[in-house]
């Protein structure tokens, strides 16, 4: 993990891991089959334990707190999102974060079907911001006057307002015209009022579903 997080996932090899510990590259086949095994474990690893629940709350505080630190997680370790998801949750750290995702609805009396449904829910668009924000600030490193003024002054000149509209409105409102406030931090900012605000949305609708089966005693369709 330590390789990974300084260098990328690329740079993780069963040599170059050998070498870190001091030992033979076969020596590491005592532990594990393979690297993909070695993948497996480090990103059960990378879990660590869930973030503690608000002392006070309800079902969507716990949640809106779940989300935001395995976001956090994957900004920690960014080559996570790299490593493909080829089954069900098997290891202890990843089956800690489910547990705590699923006692958060433990007021809500929704049955555990459902539970698991809203978590599954969840679960792309914390990935899909994860991925998001680590390729747009690595982009923004890159070439930061693409993120700032540059990129509205460049969509102004392209657009067809014929063929495009409603994103010609959004040009012309000043929408992309920037720049970032702060540099990269201040993308990071915005990306995360973004999540807050795709978050709240996803759970306006889990908060209305809880509502109606409350009112009816059964689950809304």
């Amino acid at each position: 993990m330590r390789v990974a997080d300084a260098e990328g996932l690329a740079a993780v090899s069963m040599a170059r891991v050998a070498a870190e510990l001091g030992c033979a590259t076969m020596a590491l086949y005592r532990h594990v089959r393979s690297k993909d095994e070695l993948l497996l474990l480090m990103a059960d690893a990378a879990f660590e334990q869930p973030p503690a629940e608000p002392v006070e709350g309800d079902w969507r505080a716990r949640l809106t707190a779940w989300a935001a630190g395995l976001l956090g997680m994957f900004r920690r370790h960014p080559w996570f999102r790299e490593i493909t998801i080829s089954g069900p949750p098997m290891g202890p750290g990843n089956l800690a974060w489910l547990d705590r995702a699923l006692a958060a609805f433990d007021d809500t009396g929704l049955d555990e079907g459902t539970k698991l449904a809203v978590v599954m829910g969840l679960l792309p668009l914390v990935h899909g911001q994860a991925r998001l924000t680590i390729d747009l600030e690595r982009g923004y490193a890159a070439d930061p006057e693409g993120y700032d003024r540059g990129y509205g002054a460049t969509l102004g000149s392209l657009i067809d307002p014929v063929r495009f509209p409603a994103l010609s409105r959004a040009v012309a409102s000043g929408l992309f015209d920037g720049p970032a406030s702060g540099g990269p931090d201040g993308l990071g900012e915005e990306l995360d009022e973004s999540f807050l605000f795709s978050l709240n949305c996803y759970l306006d609708g889990v908060a209305a579903f809880v509502e109606a089966m409350r009112s009816t005693g059964e689950p809304a369709d």
